[in-house]
């Protein structure tokens, strides 16, 4: 079942061409990865896929809903349902700095999925405890790390288990063991949840299903890391440069 669908977008910044005639597919449980140099599109494209950003043309379709079709955007009460089917993580957390960890989680439940606060705190301990954040529920964000703001905001993602989870850098800020610790979290919901993520560590996406290589805006390529190691040289290089010499 395709969950994401897009279809000849383009977006520009005033003269800047910033995407150009994006086009690929999404199935439902995939895990897709979004890499390529610095400036290439890939956070621009994201953020059109979840409405942070307007394309100029071209289609996206979401769980077999238009967000966008040729360029002429859904009724705004259509947007907001289609958008409650994602969970966002941003690089740079975005937590309630007045809320604790714990609250940082619930609040949404009880405000928009209207949750009782005991269900909801209850949810919220259950995903702490798989962070391994069971001892930080009280904390607020100044009393945190940058890895242990990062697995809080992934967690608040992941309360409402969303059809599509984006993940913009996500595990930039973790440590190799911890990043490892949230990706065995996060394949836990891979068979109902399909993800997307922008990542700068190669080893990030060698297991992922597809792999959507940005150069200057458009595909360099697409495929799984076997399938580009033969057939994208910009893979490759982006490959040499983080592991070394490969076969």
């Amino acid at each position: 079942m395709e969950v994401i669908k897009v279809l000849g977008i383009s977006k520009s910044f005033g003269t800047l061409e910033v995407l150009k005639n994006i086009s690929f597919t999404v199935n439902q449980g995939e895990v897709v990865a979004i890499i390529g140099p610095s400036g290439s599109g890939k956070s621009t494209l994201l953020r059109c896929i979840t409405h942070l950003e307007t394309v100029n043309s071209g289609s996206i379709t979401l769980t077999g809903r238009d967000m966008v079709k040729d360029g002429v955007y859904a009724h705004a009460d259509e947007l907001h349902e289609i958008c409650l089917n994602i969970g966002l993580v941003f690089q740079n957390f975005n937590l309630f700095p007045h809320f604790s960890a714990e609250r940082n989680i619930t609040e949404a439940q009880v405000r928009v999925l209207h949750r009782t606060k005991e269900d909801a705190g209850k949810r919220a301990s259950a995903l702490l405890e798989k962070m391994g954040l069971s001892d930080k529920a009280g904390s607020y964000p100044f009393e945190l790390s940058g890895g242990q703001m990062q697995r809080v905001s992934i967690a608040r993602a992941l309360i409402r288990k969303p059809d599509i989870l984006i993940l913009d850098d996500c595990t930039s800020t973790l440590d190799a063991i911890t990043e490892a610790n949230v990706r065995r979290n996060l394949s836990e919901y891979a068979s109902s949840i399909t993800c997307v993520l922008i990542t700068q560590r190669i080893g990030a996406v060698m297991g992922c299903d597809v792999v959507i290589v940005l150069d200057n805006g458009k595909i360099a390529g697409f495929g799984n890391h076997a399938d580009l190691m033969q057939n994208c040289g910009l893979y490759r290089d982006i490959y040499k440069s983080q592991i070394g010499v490969y076969e």
